[in-house]
């Protein structure tokens, strides 16, 4: 049984301002990524939902850690279902949009579904030969999909899940839905977990505040032999919904040792189901994400 803690990004602006984790010395793109890998043996790579990743980038991600040191990489926004700007989208292609004919040039923000066929699957193309680093060097875990939430459990948001795995046959996919009805009761939970299953997808853990549409309860179960994934949110209700300020300030929340030590022993029980269990801890305002992490690594290790 392996467990293994880590954060969702590693240069959040606040992190970098509080001046908390890294040493002076750290001040490059290199030794921060250097320095990070001396604490944890796993990250999450968050940069890659805003915009397409950079194959390499993510050969210098490979270059700069250690053998046993794996990343998750969170998919392309569009690919989940959220919008992305145009100018998050590489410049070709932008140029096709922008010759395209049904009237979308003009609108700053795309959606998936808006992107002609063509175009959709060359962005995939890109996506996974950009892992390639990762995946050749054996330190990619796993593809995150945080699903928006408005793709529903219904046959549209099945559709799109199975989209998805189709592009997705050679990595492991690891699913994050954002939108209740997944989960609502214990058939809709059952339902979704055989779903799950029967596509090779892993299963997110979600730690998050309760009671909203886009949040959905922490169901401990595994679908896929190989990993377990526990996401770490917090559980501050009053900034959940708030989307005034940066997205880390959401998140910002300070686990307590009685939360983090029933937290391991729910990890602990889980990750005796598959090869290895992951925990990302994506509270990344200032340095709390690594202090949550360290804590819970901590009580993981006192169980």
């Amino acid at each position: 049984m392996s467990i293994l803690t880590g954060t969702a990004s590693w240069t959040d602006p606040t992190l970098l301002a509080c001046k908390r984790f890294y040493p002076p010395h750290a001040r490059t793109a290199e030794a921060r990524l250097r320095y990070y890998a001396t604490q944890f043996k796993l990250v999450e790579v968050d940069a890659t939902y805003y915009r397409m990743p950079n194959g390499q980038t993510a050969h210098l991600w490979a270059t700069r850690t250690p053998d046993d040191f794996v990343f998750h990489v969170k998919a392309f926004r569009l690919f989940t279902g959220h919008p992305a700007p145009r100018q998050a989208l590489p410049m070709d292609i932008r140029r096709e949009l922008a010759d395209d004919s049904d009237g979308m040039s003009t609108d700053p923000m795309v959606f998936y579904h808006q992107l002609p066929a063509e175009l959709r699957g060359e962005l995939w193309r890109r996506f996974l030969i950009a892992l390639e680093p990762l995946r050749m060097t054996g330190k990619l875990a796993a593809v995150h999909f945080q699903f928006a939430p408005w793709v529903h459990r219904n046959a549209h948001g099945v559709a799109w899940l199975h989209e998805c795995r189709r592009y997705m046959q050679e990595h492991l996919m690891a699913v994050e839905f954002r939108h209740r009805s997944w989960f609502e009761t214990s058939a809709a939970s059952a339902w979704t977990l055989a779903l799950e299953r029967e596509a090779g997808m892993v299963h997110t853990v979600v730690d998050a505040p309760q009671g909203f549409d886009n949040t959905v309860p922490a169901v401990w179960e595994s679908t896929h032999p190989e990993l377990a994934v526990l996401r770490l949110h917090g559980r501050n209700i009053t900034t959940w919904n708030n989307a005034s300020n940066a997205s880390s300030s959401r998140f910002q929340y300070e686990y307590s040792p009685a939360e983090l030590a029933e937290l391991a022993q729910r990890l602990k029980r889980l990750a005796q189901q598959v090869r290895q269990a992951h925990a990302v801890l994506n509270t990344n305002y200032q340095d709390q994400g690594m202090r949550n992490a360290t804590g819970l690594a901590a009580a993981l290790g006192a169980h």
